[in-house]
């Protein structure tokens, strides 16, 4: 115990040497130190001199201090009001965002749209097959109606007309008047019975202004009307079922267009972008071909265009704009109409025109006049002039009045002799002939304004007139019935071709008319037929050849006529 009181002692002395060791050794540092820091300090060299400084120096430069701070602020001021207007806009951003359809809405809407286009055309694709076989059949019905009434019109002049040549060269005899023998003449005695018919009916209805050979004679007998209509009646009720069993929004034209009224409303934008207005037209072709399946208008009382449940839905949609006041200022369906008339309705007149026109028909071909000026005039039609739908129509209808000038005028020269006796089979025949001449003359002539006048001109004039007509009129005797022949001929031409020419003169085309004129005015002033002549003055004074008719006055010493120029 004794040895670890003494260890004990060692132990606290020694540490109590080494904590004053460390405190004298602290002490003796921070002396140093604060030797070294203070002989560290700078010393004035009270004989360097400071540039001198005064009030004027303190105010510069407190001056440019306070232009360099407002320099500073005022950037500060305008990066801060830029910051507020992108605040201001930012908020508007999101009201209009937040006013906006939202976007699943919007893509909801595009979704359906597209679906239900899809259905669409895929719909009249299927249907599109059955269209076409009923529209077919529509138009071979009345292709053959058509062609039956034409090979029997022409069999029947052959017929006729060979059988008068057999009568006037000897080898036949007519008994008791009338046409009798073999199976043409059975033929020739149903075209009689059909005339005579026709005269009664004009009796009875009191129409005196007509001439035999003027009537189309395309009756067709009871059996051939009742087989037409059951064969057209089961074609029709076939058009019927083609959309029984589809949606009324997939086959009815006005619930079509009111989906797409509604993405022109909602998203005018996108609908322009997706050319709509240009894809519409083909897409209603077809449902507009199934309304147009009994339309005829050939026929007299024919549906106006105007008058069809399509024709009222397009412009109804094409004028939605107007109502709707959508902020564009051009409507991109405008063109949807005028594209429908180009593609769907001038082709399928065209085909009628074709196939089906009778140009010996006067109320078929005022039909087709009628409409085609409707279309063209009242701007119905696109306003590119140059639309190859309206060229393939008017060149269409050229060429079936050519092809009917070629193959429908006969008019026979017998002679004289044989013509005298009006009550003459030989008479008859050649009347007849000369008067469905004028008719298609008249008929071909109704076309001027529509088909350009040097081709109305050609035809009319130069292949019509001069060709055939004007050989009859110059075989047939000055008097009454010469007159009322030409009369009828000049009764043809449209007024508009006179106006323009200078005075004295006619169209070269009626040079030999005119001609023809002047010979029956002398003829008849020289027999003291003195309203006859004046007549004929007037017919002359109406075609403009105002120089013929002063040198004839001149000529007769007929000073009282003056006053018809």
């Amino acid at each position: 115990s004794g040895d670890s009181s003494e260890d004990e002692a060692q132990m606290k002395w020694e540490e109590q040497q080494i904590k004053k060791a460390v405190k004298l050794s602290e002490e003796v540092y921070g002396d140093a130190a604060l030797h070294k820091s203070r002989s560290a300090k700078p010393k004035i060299d009270p004989s360097v001199s400071l540039p001198p400084v005064n009030l004027e120096i303190v105010k510069k430069r407190l001056t440019e201090r306070i232009a360099s701070l407002q320099d500073v602020h005022r950037a500060h001021q305008r990066e801060y009001e830029k910051y507020l207007e992108d605040i201001e806009s930012s908020k508007m951003t999101v009201q209009e965002l937040e006013n906006s359809s939202d976007a699943a809405l919007n893509y909801k809407f595009y979704r359906a749209m597209k679906t239900y286009a899809e259905n669409l055309i895929n719909c009249l694709n299927e249907k599109l097959k059955y269209i076409n076989e009923v529209e077919l059949a529509v138009h071979a019905l009345l292709q053959q109606r058509a062609m039956r009434v034409l090979e029997r019109r022409q069999d029947e002049l052959k017929n006729e007309s060979d059988y008068i040549q057999r009568l006037t060269s000897g080898n036949d005899k007519p008994t008791n008047g009338r046409l009798e023998g073999d199976e043409k003449t059975k033929l020739l005695e149903m075209c009689e019975h059909r005339r005579t018919c026709r005269r009664q009916a004009r009796e009875h209805s009191g129409d005196a202004d007509h001439h035999e050979g003027m009537s189309s004679d395309d009756e067709l007998t009871p059996e051939e009307v009742t087989e037409f209509q059951k064969t057209k009646d089961n074609v029709l009720e076939d058009s019927r079922k083609i959309f029984e069993d589809v949606h009324a929004d997939f086959c009815d034209i006005r619930k079509i267009l009111l989906k797409f009224q509604e993405w022109k409303e909602k998203f005018p934008d996108s609908y322009c972008d997706a050319y709509i207005s240009f894809c519409l037209p083909k897409l209603l072709n077809p449902l507009i071909r199934v309304q147009l399946i009994n339309w005829n208008p050939l026929e007299q009382g024919f549906t106006e265009l105007e008058e069809m449940p399509w024709f009222r839905a397009i412009e109804e949609f094409s004028d939605a704009r107007n109502i709707s006041a959508s902020k564009r200022d051009d409507d991109p369906d405008g063109v949807v109409l005028p594209k429908v008339m180009d593609k769907t309705i001038l082709p399928k007149i065209t085909a009628f025109v074709k196939s089906m026109w009778d140009p010996l028909s006067t109320s078929q071909t005022k039909n087709l006049v009628q409409l085609c000026s409707n279309l063209l005039e009242k701007q119905v039609l696109s306003k590119n002039e140059c639309s190859r739908a309206k060229e393939d129509l008017i060149n269409t209808v050229v060429q079936r009045m050519k092809k009917s000038i070629e193959e429908d005028v006969f008019i026979p020269l017998y002679p004289k002799s044989t013509v005298e006796d009006k009550s003459s089979l030989c008479s008859k025949f050649q009347e007849r002939r000369f008067w469905s001449a004028v008719k298609l003359l008249s008929n071909v002539l109704l076309w001027d304004g529509i088909v350009q006048e040097d081709t109305i001109r050609d035809l009319g004039l130069s292949k019509l007139l001069n060709r055939y007509l004007l050989l009859n009129l110059i075989n047939t005797p000055p008097g009454p019935d010469n007159v009322e022949k030409c009369r009828k001929v000049v009764a043809c031409f449209p007024e508009g071709w006179f106006q323009d020419l200078r005075s004295g003169s006619t169209l070269p085309e009626l040079l030999n008319f005119c001609q023809h004129l002047l010979q029956c005015a002398r003829a008849l002033h020289k027999n003291n037929h003195s309203n006859e002549t004046k007549e004929i003055l007037l017919l002359l004074v109406k075609i403009k050849a105002l120089g013929v008719v002063e040198d004839f006055i001149e000529e007769h010493k007929l000073e009282h006529l003056k006053s018809v120029i």
